[in-house]
């Protein structure tokens, strides 16, 4: 084919033949086939920028062509497809081989693009892809205004259809099963964001809580970008799960903030005035242990915030109870000293009122010298706590001596206690003299029941005589 022949082009419209009289050789017109895409060789190819006259070419035979197709006196070319002949196309102003020549190259590109999808099933290409290519290259020989054997294209490309359907559907499990685990791990991400944002605010830990939610977010974008893509009805309800989450957190925190803000103001407000308070106690030195107790109390009451300037009232609130716990520190030394030297007089004292205070002896002076030692006791003062228990307990018990005798002195000595003892005195006298005469009588009659019962009645009696004479 000379090299100066023009490109063929494609067109929709009907046959058309261009003038004799036209300088440059027509391009060659193609049958318009709805179904059909046009080739990449027969769209666009550049036209010679100086064509050269062509010699007048004498007409072809009508019987010019192949086994697949031919052409007629007037160069338009012809299929056999199917059985049927069919018109191709029209190639004027060349000779017949070439016109049959340009449609029969139309017919290798349609063959390369069979031969390339075959290859592609063979290296188990992308299962999409291929059959994109598939329905291309199927609605391309439809009825291709190519010359050659598209009985053998159809062929082909149906013994590949059923391998590409087979590879459509497996991809299509295959990405079921991914499509699922994907989904289960974004409503992963969704349920942990969930836990998050659900926490108690006064709770959380916002810093925490702020970094779990970003690593999750980064989590979805990578399994977004490099996971399989999903349903979009699905992805967006486990999206809106995640970002209400997400919503959710953000809103909490700027919420907790803002209280804390107000809150921290109040708490300074209130831990400020207790400060002062307790400076202004200083003053007072040891003696304001108890108010500067109370301050602390407050301050426990008042709240803790999260700020600095809690630490600052705090050295300042400590630092006044140092100073009144310093002053209370150096009394309880002078005090201790004292404690001391008072314990040792009231031990003194104690001995002396053991052997000083003898009611069994005499009880009126026992009283008098209990009543001085008392004197000199609340005279001495106070001793250290510990020993407090230690001195008072020795000298109740000798309190109490005096205490006993002289009660046992008044029921000795009181009228109506004498008279009720001097009446039991005459009925027990008079019981024995009775139970004497009983065992008498019992004894003459030789009665041993009679005898033993007034024998031991008679003991009994005079038991309780003893009892009753030793307590007058």
């Amino acid at each position: 084919m000379a090299t100066n022949t023009p490109a063929p082009e494609s067109t929709p419209a009907a046959e058309v033949v261009a003038p004799a009289a036209t300088p440059a050789a027509p391009a060659p017109v193609v049958e318009a086939t709805p179904a059909a895409v046009p080739a990449p060789a027969a769209v666009a190819a550049p036209a010679p920028a100086a064509p050269k006259p062509v010699a007048p070419v004498a007409a072809a035979p009508a019987s010019s062509g192949s086994s697949f197709g031919r052409v007629d006196a007037e160069n338009n070319v012809f299929v056999t497809d199917a059985g049927a002949e069919r018109k191709v196309g029209q190639y004027p102003n060349v000779t017949p081989a070439e016109a049959l020549a340009f449609f029969e190259r139309k017919f290798a590109d349609l063959a390369a693009q069979v031969r390339l999808l075959e290859q592609r099933v063979a290296a188990n290409a992308d299962a999409q892809a291929l059959k994109k290519s598939l329905n291309t290259i199927t609605a391309e020989l439809v009825e291709p205004n190519a010359v050659g054997d598209l009985a053998d294209l159809r062929k082909r490309i149906a013994a590949v259809t059923e391998k590409i359907s087979l590879a459509v559907s497996a991809k299509h499990e295959v990405n079921k099963e991914q499509i699922g685990a994907a989904l289960a791990e974004r409503a992963r991400i969704a349920d942990e964001a969930e836990a998050i944002a659900n926490q108690d605010p006064a709770k959380t830990q916002w810093k925490n809580g702020t970094a779990a939610l970003t690593a999750l977010f980064e989590q979805w974008q990578n399994a977004q970008k490099n996971g399989p893509k999903l349903p979009k009805a699905e992805a967006d309800v486990v999206w809106r799960r995640f970002s209400a989450a997400r919503t959710k957190f953000d809103a909490n925190k700027r919420q907790y903030f803002a209280t804390l803000d107000a809150s921290n103001k109040q708490i300074k407000s209130k831990k400020t005035e207790i400060v002062e308070n307790a400076e202004a106690l200083i003053s007072k030195g040891a003696d304001a242990v108890v108010e500067y107790r109370k301050l602390l109390d407050a301050w426990k009451a008042a709240g803790h915030s999260k700020s600095k300037f809690d630490d600052e009232l705090w050295a300042r609130f400590k630092a006044a109870g140092d100073a009144i716990y310093a002053a209370k520190g150096e009394q309880v030394a002078v005090e201790s000293a004292d404690h001391a030297a008072n314990y040792a007089a009231k031990v003194e004292l104690i001995k002396k009122a053991e052997k000083a205070v003898t009611p069994e002896k005499d009880l009126a002076a026992a009283k008098k010298a209990l009543q001085q030692i008392q004197q000199e006791w609340e005279k001495i003062g106070r001793v250290a706590k510990e020993k407090v228990r230690e001195v008072e307990d020795r000298m109740r018990a000798i309190e109490a001596k005096v205490r006993d005798a002289e009660q046992e002195h008044w029921r000795k000595t009181d009228p109506a206690t004498q008279a009720r003892t001097n009446s039991v005195l005459s009925q027990l006298e008079d019981s024995i003299t009775k139970l004497e005469n009983d065992l008498k009588a019992a004894k003459a009659k030789k009665d041993a029941k009679a005898t033993k019962a007034a024998e031991e009645a008679l003991a009994a009696r005079k038991a309780w005589l003893e009892v009753v004479k030793k307590s007058q």
